[in-house]
Order: C-alpha cells, then sequence, then structure tokens
C-alpha cells in the first residue's frame, strides 16, 4: 500500500516562500517518478512540477519556472516543494503523486497514488 503524507501549507503574504513536503510509504522515491499538482476552488487539478529520482531530471510548469524548486531525499522518502515570490494566484490546495518509472507526465490521470493535499493561501 503506497501512501504519500503531504505537509508545510499554509498561509502567507504575497511574495513569501512556503516549502511543501511529501512523505512517501511502501514506495521508493528510486522506483517513482513525483509530481506536485494544485487545484484551486472550481477549476482543475493542474501540473506544478515533477522530478526522476535522485533528482538528474525536473520538469515545471510555465507558472512555476523560476519561482519553484522540486526536490527529493532518497534517504528520507521525501519530495519536497520549495515556492518563492508567491502570488495570489497561486492558492490552492498542493497534492503529491506519484507514478511508475517513465517519461515525464503532466497528466494527472497518469499519476496512481495521491496525497490527501496541503491548503496554500496567499494573500495580496
Amino acid at each position: 500500500q503506497v501512501q504519500l503524507v503531504e505537509s508545510g501549507g499554509g498561509l502567507v503574504q504575497a511574495g513569501g516562500s512556503l516549502r511543501l513536503s511529501c512523505v512517501a510509504s511502501g514506495r521508493t522515491l528510486s522506483r517513482s517518478l513525483m509530481g506536485w499538482f494544485r487545484q484551486a476552488p472550481g477549476k482543475e487539478r493542474e501540473f506544478v512540477a515533477v522530478i526522476r529520482p535522485g533528482g538528474d531530471g525536473t520538469y515545471y510548469a510555465q507558472s512555476a519556472k523560476g519561482r519553484f524548486t522540486i526536490s527529493g531525499d532518497s534517504a528520507k522518502n521525501t519530495v519536497y516543494l520549495q515556492m518563492n515570490s508567491l502570488k495570489p494566484e497561486d492558492t490552492a490546495v498542493y497534492y503529491c503523486a506519484a507514478r511508475s518509472l517513465g517519461l515525464f507526465t503532466t497528466v494527472a490521470n497518469d499519476y496512481g497514488y495521491w496525497g490527501q493535499g496541503t491548503q496554500v493561501t496567499v494573500s495580496s
């Protein structure tokens, strides 16, 4: 049984930073493609970033480039999303997702495992 548990969300002012964490159990990062998605009220879930094991490959949504950084710690089986220069439009529930190794994918349905989500609210 694979479990993903996110943490680190909260309320922050525009321009501030947050670091989200996703701890995986039942599946090692070395065997998974790990992604972050987000979903704002009334909107579809959208891709944010993805990482290959060992950090040897990352890919970001255009909205995240230059502001967000995805990283992984295999020893802790944890993936992080460092978010800087946050904007009100970044407000959403952020989800961690995992899938078997393969090509990068930004499609939510390609990921078979999901966390419960963590709320990020950016005030103006």
